[in-house]
């Protein structure tokens, strides 16, 4: 899968022909976790609170971004 950001330790993906509502994985070694794009909100999954603060820190600026690639990758037209 593409991975849409780098983290010191885990990753951020968005990824192609994935369920509503619009959403990112974050994962890492030990966890992984779906975050509702427009809510910065855990759907479902485990995480590390930490790394789920640095998260929605960064995500809370790249809503924008985040949503064209879902839409781009999910989007049937």
């Amino acid at each position: 899968m593409p991975t849409f950001h780098h983290f010191d330790g885990f990753r951020i993906e968005v990824r192609s022909r994935d369920h509503s509502p619009p959403h990112f994985h974050m994962i890492g070694p030990d966890f992984h976790a779906l975050v509702d794009i427009r809510s910065l909100q855990v759907i479902r999954g485990t995480y590390n609170r930490k790394a789920l603060a640095e998260v929605v820190a960064w995500a809370a600026g790249q809503t924008e971004a985040l949503m064209i690639e879902w839409r781009r990758l999910n989007e049937r037209g």
